[in-house]
């Protein structure tokens, strides 16, 4: 973090402190490092209040994703799961930010408590999120008013869920780029056409997917007389309206996959947590072999450096199922 976005973060602070106190006061800014990957967060603090500024300097879309994101936090806390409340969004520069409430406790990943204690805790969490009222299909925010997403269209797909199917149904062909990769072989092409076809004939669920539950977007605070510490969720950036609860289950997969955790018996934990069964994993593997296809495809049209990895991705998830 640069001594310029330092000082945007005090710019943005000092601006919104002065709409509450007429009187001069000082202050001080200090980042929180390693938790994130696509925003800069800050902690402010003056006169004994502190805030959390946090700032998207690349993504042109980041007002939008800021303002799905409060949308998402305060149906969640509708719906009893605790987070930290959207006190301020706008725009300093070309810089977009969103200013919440700051909310003690350890991120998740450095609490002592054990992490499948935790891990129950969001599943219970996740079911309550995958109750919340949505429309439509995808991760972007559409209308606040009646919670309707949708998913960019894109050439072969029209952004809706049956064309998202059609698309990675259709790829599966004899001038598929993922035979060229080794990802699959011809026969395995077949299978796969198979498989996505018989996804396509399931009715799904749909519901809001928070899109990251992980330790990292999480905070603990040991809570005095209560066996259970205190958890708050954070982080809704990566939210969308798919599939419940599949696509949060998907997600876990896929950084066990990449990162090795959560482990098996946290997985279970999350499971007993939300209250499903062993067996819904078998057929969440099934669409994260769907989802890790139309990623691999994603990246061969549009992001060239991560093809490898996103390939590793789809032959481990194929080999699963």
């Amino acid at each position: 973090m640069s001594v310029k976005t330092k000082q945007l973060a005090i710019r943005i602070a000092e601006t919104f402190f002065e709409k509450e106190r007429d009187s001069a006061f000082k202050v001080s800014v200090f980042p929180i490092l390693g938790k994130g990957f696509v925003n800069e967060v800050w902690i402010a603090e003056t006169l004994g209040r502190r805030i959390v500024i946090r700032m998207n300097v690349e993504d042109s879309r980041a007002s939008d994703i800021y303002l799905k994101e409060q949308w998402c936090m305060e149906q969640a806390g509708l719906a009893g799961i605790p987070g930290p409340k959207v006190l301020e969004l706008g725009c300093c520069g070309e810089t977009s930010y969103m200013i919440q409430t700051f909310e003690n406790g350890a991120n998740g990943l450095d609490h002592s408590a054990d992490p499948a204690s935790l891990w129950f805790v969001i599943g219970e969490y996740a079911a309550r999120l995958h109750r919340i009222p949505v429309e439509g299909y995808g991760e972007n925010l559409s209308d606040p008013k009646r919670g309707t997403f949708f998913s960019p269209p894109h050439p072969g797909s029209d952004g809706s869920w049956n064309d998202y199917l059609c698309y990675n149904i259709e790829s599966l062909n004899d001038r598929d780029p993922l035979l060229e990769l080794g990802v699959i072989t011809r026969s395995q092409s077949r299978q796969a056409r198979e498989l996505f076809e018989t996804l396509a004939g399931q009715a799904w669920n749909f519901g809001l997917n928070h899109g990251d539950l992980s330790l990292k977007n999480i905070l603990v605070s040991d809570t005095p007389g209560t066996a259970s510490p205190h958890v708050v969720l954070i982080d809704w950036g990566s939210a969308e309206v798919g599939p419940v609860p599949h696509v949060d289950l998907m997600q876990l997969m896929l950084i066990q996959m990449v990162e090795g955790k959560p482990e098996d018996n946290e997985i279970s934990a999350f499971l007993k947590g939300y209250g499903l069964p062993d067996s819904i994993l078998e057929e969440t593997k099934k669409l994260f072999v769907l989802r890790s296809f139309d990623k691999l495809r994603w990246a061969i049209d549009c992001s060239a450096g991560d093809v490898e990895q996103f390939a590793d991705i789809a032959r481990n998830a194929f080999a699963q199922v």
